[in-house]
């Protein structure tokens, strides 16, 4: 499988592990990626995952072996998830993402 994460510094600025992903297949991350490399990128990617990369039906249609997009947040809104759909490109987003950092955060401000 090939994975291709495209801009993984908005999760991971550098103090998280994407090994997980490495065990999973080929993985490619990306810290940042330019909306005229997205295509490039990800042309060959059975997996993309991302955080603010709109992925638009003009986009999914250029990328024929796409079989997943993951968001890396709480909700998929940057996702055509109609054009994904009529692809069977599954899209998923991380429920419980910053859940406990969203709490200390809250405590921090009480305090």
């Amino acid at each position: 499988m090939n994975i291709v994460i495209l801009d993984g510094y908005a999760l991971n600025p550098g103090d998280l592990s994407w090994e997980g992903f490495y065990k999973l297949g080929n993985c490619k991350v990306y810290d940042h990626t330019p909306s005229d490399l997205y295509v490039d990128r990800a042309k060959d990617a059975d997996a993309v995952i991302t955080n603010k990369i709109a992925f638009t039906q003009e986009l999914i249609s250029k990328l024929p072996k796409l079989k997943y997009i993951g968001v890396l947040a709480t909700g998929y809104n940057n996702i055509d998830t109609e054009a994904a759909g009529k692809r069977n490109i599954a899209v998923t987003n991380v429920p419980s993402y910053a859940t406990e950092s969203v709490a200390q955060n809250v405590f921090a401000h009480i305090l």
